[in-house]
């Protein structure tokens, strides 16, 4: 599966019966294209798996313009985006444990990365889908949660020590953070 870390929307996944370069470099090929990622905008923190460290996937991130980020040093769960989101999918009440066959599979994958991408209300998020996030929405939909707020607090002040606030906004998220010096050499 592919994360954007920072509204924790899952923006390409595949179930497949075994790992290859060729079917890494589809699901990146495939992704980056669906969300129309411009060249050299894009960092992928892939896993240490021999198909995302394969010539193949190389030559395409290459070719896309991708920066491949490294491992963190001495950390057990590298991506703990990631790890958060295969939590989630694992212990979902209706995960079945085991799927009879691979289209089992790949159907609840799809209703289950449906639901998540856009009615799970992410903690991290302000309460925000990653699909809102991800859309640019998230400004709109905080200022619409503080009118109602607003609205609720001139009615009934009684029941509220202060005004309340919808929650934070979410802010940049890093696995690798890029130095200074990094973020200039990219500009």
């Amino acid at each position: 599966m592919i994360i954007d870390i920072y509204s924790r929307k899952t923006v390409g996944w595949m179930v497949a019966s075994r790992e290859s370069a060729a079917l890494a470099e589809q699901l990146l090929a495939t992704t980056i294209a669906a969300e129309k990622v411009p060249a050299k905008q894009l960092t992928i923190h892939p896993d240490r798996g021999s198909s995302m460290a394969s010539k193949p996937v190389a030559l395409l991130l290459a070719d896309l313009g991708v920066t491949k980020s490294h491992s963190r040093p001495r950390v057990s769960n590298d991506n703990p985006y990631s790890e958060s989101q295969f939590k989630t999918l694992k212990y979902c009440p209706s995960f079945p444990g085991s799927f009879a066959t691979i289209e089992d599979a790949r159907a609840f994958c799809a209703e289950f990365f449906h639901a998540y991408n856009h009615h799970h209300r992410h903690a991290g998020l302000g309460l925000l889908t990653p699909a809102v996030v991800h859309a640019g929405q998230a400004q709109t939909v905080r200022a619409q949660r503080a009118l109602v707020l607003d609205a609720a607090h001139a009615r009934h002040s009684n029941r509220f020590r202060r005004p309340p606030q919808p929650p934070r906004l979410p802010e940049p998220a890093w696995i690798n953070r890029p130095t200074e010096t990094e973020d200039a050499a990219q500009k």
